[in-house]
């Protein structure tokens, strides 16, 4: 199944990094859209790769070991370049440490479990949560970029807030799962 349909959207989000991280240093509105564009293509891949691989019988161990390092990476990634860049700076800093503070918390946490052979499936406000992310980190990524009528910024910046709190919740929610298995 390496070469499944769902695996290489998967793998497609992994690749759309280095373009998207490079246009962070080009100048120009169209590089701020043009990443926009790659990351919204990325984000989109999130839904597709898991809804294909159930949908025609291609969920695969790789894939179930991709898809979760895609899409921290390409979360992390941006969050990285939006705070070198200034598109994420001042008090919009901290739900973007909350939000790679949890990534790497539930990261391990997911890996430890596997070694007990104990299985983490995703929740439903998990994804809610990574959605929203994605659409916060696609606005900030516009930035200044965007139409004056539309006050981008602040939305991103709004959202980002909201995608912490999630954030939170889900981590704790994890956490709180693992425990039971790290207290045995």
């Amino acid at each position: 199944m390496l070469f499944s349909l769902p695996n290489f959207l998967t793998l497609l989000r992994i690749v759309a990094i280095l373009p998207i991280v490079g246009l962070f240093y080009v100048d120009g509105d169209w590089a701020r859209w043009t990443a926009f564009g790659l990351f919204a293509v990325a984000g989109i891949t999130d839904f597709f790769d898991g809804y294909l691989a159930r949908a025609t019988g291609q969920v695969s161990k790789l894939g179930r070991f991709l898809d979760p390092i895609a899409d921290k990476l390409l979360i992390a990634a941006v969050i990285l370049m939006l705070v070198a860049s200034g598109g994420l700076s001042g008090l919009a800093v901290l739900p973007g440490l909350v939000i790679l503070i949890r990534e790497i918390t539930v990261s391990g946490l997911r890996e430890f479990l596997a070694e007990l052979r104990v299985g983490m499936p995703v929740s439903g406000l998990a994804k809610w949560k990574t959605t929203i992310q994605i659409v916060s980190l696609g606005f900030l990524i516009v930035g200044e970029a965007g139409p004056a009528m539309l006050p981008t910024v602040l939305i991103g910046e709004v959202l980002i807030w909201i995608a912490a709190f999630l954030t939170v919740i889900t981590g704790f929610d994890y956490l709180r799962a693992g425990l039971k298995h790290m207290t045995e």
